[in-house]
């Protein structure tokens, strides 16, 4: 995929890597805080990663680098001269930052976004599976819900799982025995274990997943036959999601345009609101 920001960079850099579950949370840990890893030492990096200072060194070498100073100074080498930490901060109240780094996420959507062929592939998926099942807990499921409404008003039979325990396998279950093919699934941090087996168990049954995460490199990737990444705020005390969010409603658009009735249902829903009065104009 295209793109020329900081975190599109990193993901070319690990693009045909065979990397270790830990080596797998480092580079998740390197995307999501892409403009402050060129300054971090190996030892930041470890504790930012949850990992060991030992296991920095063997990524980068597994990177093809000497070691973990020579990985932070190709990354400094690339990174734009505007991403050093600092710069432009003074200026800038907690609160403006937290806003700012969500703009960059969609900075970086947009570029992800240059080839849309994942996208148009995933509106495909989701538009030709009767029931669609869509997947979000925890974090994730007002995500979730927030697809399955608007998802509802075009495709005939939407089925929000946003409740975990026992019977969640019962209803992928269900959907499976109705017809679905794909199943939608929204994963941000801090992610359920439930989700990741609920994947791994639907992709059992036959269902092909399309993901939304915050990463590549989420835990839910090694379960998804498409994912897309779009990155989460991380500047304030519960992460923000505006780019998973846009990104959904992206997703939407592209499954709209792989359903041929989808404006009629639209118009026919509209006509139904009027009827009943149901908005205030």
């Amino acid at each position: 995929m295209s793109g020329s920001g900081p975190a599109a960079r990193l993901q070319q850099l690990f693009e045909g890597r065979r990397l270790t579950p830990t080596q797998r949370r480092i580079a998740h840990s390197m995307v999501r805080r892409a403009g402050d890893v060129p300054f971090l030492s190996s030892v930041e990096l470890a504790e930012l990663a949850g990992v060991s200072q030992p296991s920095v060194t063997r990524f980068a070498v597994a990177l093809g680098f000497d070691g973990y100073p020579a990985l932070r100074k190709h990354l400094r080498e690339v990174a734009p001269a505007e991403s050093a930490p600092g710069d432009g901060d003074d200026a800038h109240n907690e609160y403006q930052q937290a806003v700012l780094g969500e703009i960059e996420n969609l900075r970086h959507l947009a570029e992800l976004l240059a080839d849309p062929g994942p996208v148009e592939r995933a509106g495909r998926l989701l538009a030709a599976s009767r029931p669609l099942p869509v997947l979000g807990l925890r974090a994730a499921s007002s995500q979730a819900r927030g697809f399955g409404y608007f998802a509802a008003k075009v495709h005939p039979d939407v089925r929000v799982l946003d409740e975990g325990g026992s019977m969640l396998p019962d209803r992928i279950d269900a959907a499976r025995r109705a017809g679905a093919t794909a199943l939608i699934c929204f994963a941000l941090p801090r992610y359920p274990k439930e989700v990741v087996d609920a994947l791994a168990y639907a992709r059992e049954q036959g269902l092909t997943v399309v993901s939304v995460a915050d990463s590549a490199f989420a835990p839910v990737a090694g379960h998804s036959d498409l994912l897309i990444p779009a990155a989460v705020g991380t500047g304030l005390a519960f992460d923000t999601a505006c780019a998973p969010m846009l990104l959904g409603r992206v997703l939407l658009e592209a499954m709209c345009d792989a359903l041929p009735d989808a404006q009629a249902r639209l118009e026919e829903f509209d006509a139904r609101a009027a009827a009943r009065g149901l908005f205030v104009e």
